[in-house]
């Protein structure tokens, strides 16, 4: 829109559009659009008249910059200030923001408010309305005439540049050994600001010199989330909240943004500070390759951290393992083993990684075309898996002792005989269970040689608990590979059967300590300077504190070899197999019931939580999910299944969130194999938008 035809406007409707005094008629505007502050909304359309906006003579209209200096923290809690588009919408506006960080499949991630303690004691299901009253505060920057702080997206350039922001906190922190690799970038005194379309602006007040500006971009290459400071410091880490209950835990959920609305729509202003985390957890072909080094970093760092704070349990085998985990990163990134090392770049010339990508390419390629692994061999009749186990159902009030029977698993159900002859007899089973829709929670305790399996399986109205215990390590392993796959409908004859038997052990394997290797480690370097908590969740401290450095070398002699791009995927494997991994919580209130209680979005399944114990109640699949709608006047969401319907309010969010996690993992399930795929944000929105 010319600036002339805008005081057309201006003329014809009697509208006050603020404008600063001495503005400069000769800028480009290109990037300046109409902001109606009373309804918060942009009048984006650049075909609709002002009356179909139902604007009237009494309006305010801004005219300001779309695009406006933000502060985003990383998964890594670091700090970045860049420009975003704050008239498109937030989904739109990630893609954006992730294309110019490097960061791969940007649909899987999102924004987020900060939240604070107090969110965590009561339920908020809306922070946009506390965001409302922040912003009518009369010193907002919805006015764009800054008060107190300088904007490079201010429309007088001829005032004076107040002082500039404050650097990032976690900017301070101890850098990791390669600075170029692990933090960003100081030019003329400003921390290295970049806008959402890969350009930058070389600082924050005023017109920069322009060798500095050309420096910012020609050094935009160099800017890397690939490595991050080895520790934040302690402000950047005492911002982050540890939720003491599960419903605390449920409460979390309320900051995400609205992937529909733009980010000035939800409240948001220059220099806010928003989170940029990943949010749903289905994540597409995840590679140690120096593609994805930034996304595995990230990545890493947020299971990291939502380990760390006890936002998702592991077993005391599991702990030391993802702090050997997390050693072994440190030291091959002060050693740097990075990304040269990733690459093979460091040895065998700089032809060497692409040649590498190449042949893994085509080995990729020639698997394809050859229909993957070689088949087995002719099946007459279905597989079956069957041995001697000990297994225990729970009564009412108090549990079972173990019974030791013949169990064997056929076409997903389980069946449980007193002996192998009466099996073969065909006599009826003691048990039958189907483990369709079930829940299996593998509890194995290598060092201590237990190995056992919990399955909550599905009933009318609740999941009925029974534990199966494992002789040893390979019969464990092939029983919780069946049970995965008879919980998600599918038979042994299936192809990753054998797949996820070699995960089962690989993990055991690397949770298996190995003291007498421990006793050549002492002498690495950086064992000086381990700090137990900067390892342990708080719940393992006092148990693992005075032996904590032993333990972690019996446990890091297994992981010693791996570089450093292994050693993250690693990591984020292990964390994918934790039981409560990838699960998003939210109280609701289900229609006819007065008390609070939590369901679980996952990739794949709603379930219904004890909110005392986390016990499952009920698992619903999505395979089985026919719709899912919302009554945005009463705000009650409904999901039809095959086996009946749920409705339920939601207390802890807006049911807009839980509208859009749920047909968010439904688009991330439609994406293809193909690499070159493109992202479709248009059934992004038709999924996950809804009515409003």
């Amino acid at each position: 829109m010319r600036i002339m035809h805008l005081y057309y406007l201006c003329m014809e409707y009697s509208l006050e559009i603020r404008l600063i005094q001495s503005t400069n008629f000769k800028k480009d505007w290109s990037d300046h659009a109409l902001w109606w502050p009373t309804r918060n909304k942009w009048l984006s359309r650049p075909k609709h008249t002002l009356d179909q906006y139902g604007v009237h003579a009494d309006a305010a209209l801004h005219f300001t910059p779309m695009h406006k200096p933000l502060r985003i923290q990383l998964p890594d809690l670091r700090y970045i200030d860049c420009k975003i588009d704050f008239s498109i919408d937030t989904f739109s506006a990630v893609v954006q923001l992730c294309k110019s960080l490097g960061i791969r499949h940007p649909e899987e991630l999102s924004l987020c408010y900060p939240l604070e303690p107090s969110h965590l004691k009561q339920n908020y299901q809306n922070l946009k309305e506390a965001k409302k009253i922040k912003a009518s505060h009369p010193a907002d920057t919805n006015t764009f005439i800054a008060a107190t702080r300088g904007s490079s997206n201010s429309l007088d350039r001829s005032l004076p540049c107040p002082a500039t922001p404050p650097p990032p906190r976690s900017l301070s922190a101890t850098p990791v050994a390669s600075q170029q690799n692990g933090t960003l970038r100081r030019y003329g005194g400003h921390i290295y600001s970049t806008q959402s379309d890969g350009s930058s602006d070389g600082g924050y007040c005023g017109t920069p010199p322009r060798a500095a500006s050309m420096d910012a971009l020609d050094s935009l290459a160099e800017l890397s989330l690939a490595d991050s400071p080895l520790e934040p410091d302690s402000q950047s880490r005492e911002s982050l909240l540890t939720p003491k209950s599960l419903m605390e835990r449920a409460r979390m959920n309320v900051g995400w943004l609205d992937s529909s609305l733009s980010i000035m729509e939800q409240y948001v202003r220059e220099w806010d500070t928003l989170q940029l985390r990943f949010k749903f957890y289905s994540f597409f072909d995840l590679t140690p390759r120096a593609q994805d080094a930034s996304r595995l970093n990230q990545l890493y760092q947020q299971a990291r951290w939502q380990i760390l704070n006890q936002e998702v349990h592991c077993t005391e085998e599991e702990m030391l393992l993802f702090a050997a985990l997390q050693l072994q990163i440190e030291l091959q990134t002060l050693t740097g083993g990075g990304l040269e090392a990733a690459d093979g770049s460091n040895s065998s010339g700089a032809a060497a990684a692409p040649e590498d990508e190449i042949d893994a390419a085509l080995s990729e390629l020639q698997v394809q075309l050859e229909g993957g692994p070689p088949a087995r061999p002719d099946i007459t009749h279905v597989p079956e898996l069957a041995g001697y186990l000990k297994y225990r159902g729970r009564q009412r009030f108090t549990l079972r002792a173990y019974k030791r029977g013949w169990v064997s698993c056929r076409d997903g159900v389980l069946r449980i005989h007193s002996s192998r002859d009466a099996a073969a007899k065909g006599d009826p089973p003691s048990y039958h269970v189907e483990l369709r829709g079930a829940e299996v929670t593998p509890d194995a305790h290598p060092a201590s040689g237990r190995y056992g399996i919990k399955l909550e399986v599905p009933s009318e109205d609740t999941m009925h608990e029974m534990w199966l215990k494992c002789e040893n390590e390979d019969q464990y392993a092939d029983w919780v590979a069946a049970c995965r796959l008879g919980s998600r409908g599918r038979s042994l004859a299936d192809a990753s059967f054998s797949t996820e038997v070699s995960t089962v052990k690989s993990l055991l394997a690397l949770q298996r300590p190995q003291p007498g290797a421990a006793l050549n480690q002492h002498s690495l370097p950086h064992l000086d300077h381990l700090q137990p908590e900067n390892y342990l969740a708080p719940r393992f401290l006092k148990k693992l504190k005075s032996k904590f450095t032993q333990r972690v070398l019996e446990s890091h002699a297994n992981v010693k070899d791996l570089p450093l791009l292994e050693a993250k995927l690693q990591y984020i494997k292990t964390w994918q197999n934790l039981p409560d991994y990838g699960q998003t919580l939210f109280v609701v209130r289900f229609m006819g019931h007065r008390k609070d209680e939590i369901i679980s979005i996952a990739n794949n399944r709603i379930m219904r939580l004890d909110p005392n114990t986390g016990d499952h109640i009920k698992t619903w699949r999505f395979s089985t999910m026919k719709a899912w709608n919302v009554n945005w006047e009463i705000k009650h969401m409904m999901v039809q299944f095959e086996e009946g319907s749920i409705i339920f309010s939601v207390q802890s969010a807006d049911c807009k969130v839980v509208h859009e996690f749920i047909g968010g993992y439904i688009f991330l399930s439609m994406r293809s194999k193909d690499a070159n795929q493109t992202l479709d944000e248009e059934l992004f929105h038709k999924l996950t938008g809804g009515w409003t």
